[in-house]
Parts: structure tokens; C-alpha cells; sequence
């Protein structure tokens, strides 16, 4: 075997595993929040539990770029790619610390029935399923146009946010024997929103990769 298809069959399991990451974050960002509209705290419980997996493919994906970078060698392109795709992980992972916060939120939760509809609560959700779905893309397929999506898409969890924050206050002022459970829903409101920030993260790495500029070091 040629070093040259040797290091894209590396690269290759290494997307493989980056794909397989994100799925399981976006998967515990779904059952976190339906754990909460359900009110489910064994469901709660068990995205925790999850969260040991994807810290285990993070390690395994650290261990692969590290034997890539140390056997390959790989320069220009192919090296900015592999240390990128560290930057990436990292983010992953605290997604999926967050979404594993709301699980222990919810499995913790004393009360049987919730304040308000959570339907802010809920298109926040889907929103961070869908910004890190397209980032890690934009990362794999080296899209600008996919990664500015994200970006874009971030004023819309804050606004979100925001709007769930006014609602809760509201709540808390006309009854503030509810302040309890109304902090807990501004916590679970609040990690989707950095879990936003991160996607918005993956974006940058993304635009890194193509366009060798990232907005932070700029």
C-alpha cells in the first residue's frame, strides 16, 4: 500500500469517526429535550449515561490524529486537516457535555408537571440538532456556504433564548413560588444556546480549512 492511500484510508475512518460522534450528540440533544417535554427522567438519565461514549470517541479520534501526524507525517493541506479535526472533537465533546447537563436536569426534576409549554425550549433543540449537523458537514465537505448557514442561523438561538428568558421572568413575577423550576428551564434553555456556540465553532474550523483564516486569530 502506497503512504499516499494508507493516509486517506486513515483519513477516511477518521471522518467516519467524526460522523459517528456527531450523531450521538445530536441524538442526545433530541432525547434531552424530549426527556423534558416528557418529563422523563429515565430518558433524562440515560443521555448522561451517553455522554461516556462520545468522551471514548473523542480519545479514540485524538489517538488517531496523533498516530497520523506521528507515522504520515503530513504537511500543507493534509496536516492543517488532521489538527483541525482536533479543534472539531473538542467542540463535539462539549456539546455533548451540555446536552448530557439537560439529561441530569430533567432526571433530577422534583416536580410532575412543567410551568409552561416548552415550545421555545423545543425549536431550540431542533435548531442545535440541525446547526451541528450542518457544521460537522461543512467541516467533512469543506463548505463555506454550509458553515456561514450555521453562523447565520446562531441569531436565531439567541433570540430564542432570549425570548425564553422574558417568558420565565414573567412567570417568576406573577408567581414566585415557581422560581424553581423556572431557573431549571433557563439552565436547559441556556446550554442549548452555548450548544449553538459551539456549532457556530465547528463553522469557523470549517472556513479555517478552506480558507486558511479563522475569525478568532484574525
Amino acid at each position: 500500500m502506497t503512504t499516499r492511500k494508507y493516509f486517506d484510508e486513515e483519513l477516511m475512518e477518521l471522518q467516519e469517526s467524526l460522523t459517528k460522534m456527531c450523531a450521538i450528540t445530536e441524538q442526545m440533544i433530541s432525547d434531552a429535550v424530549r426527556s423534558l417535554k416528557d418529563i422523563n427522567r429515565e430518558l433524562g438519565g440515560s443521555v448522561a449515561e451517553t455522554d461516556r461514549e462520545v468522551d471514548d470517541l473523542e480519545i479514540s479520534i485524538e489517538k488517531r490524529c496523533m498516530r497520523i501526524l506521528l507515522k504520515q507525517q503530513p504537511v500543507a493541506k493534509d496536516l492543517i486537516k488532521v489538527t483541525t479535526a482536533l479543534k472539531v472533537i473538542t467542540d463535539i465533546e462539549r456539546i455533548g457535555d451540555q446536552a448530557a447537563d439537560i439529561g441530569e436536569i430533567v432526571r433530577k426534576f422534583s416536580d410532575d408537571k412543567l410551568i409552561k409549554e416548552p415550545e421555545h425550549i423545543s425549536r431550540m433543540g431542533d435548531l442545535a440538532v440541525a446547526m451541528i449537523h450542518q457544521s460537522v458537514e461543512a467541516f467533512l465537505n469543506e463548505s463555506v456556504g454550509g458553515a456561514d448557514m450555521v453562523i447565520r442561523a446562531d441569531d436565531e438561538m439567541d433570540a430564542l433564548f432570549k425570548e425564553v428568558k422574558h417568558e420565565l421572568v414573567e412567570i417568576i413575577a406573577g408567581d414566585p413560588t415557581l422560581a424553581d423550576q423556572a431557573v431549571q428551564l433557563l439552565m436547559i434553555a441556556k446550554y442549548l444556546e452555548k450548544i449553538g456556540d459551539y456549532a457556530v465553532n465547528v463553522s469557523e474550523w470549517a472556513k479555517y480549512l478552506v480558507t486558511g483564516v479563522h475569525k478568532e486569530y484574525q
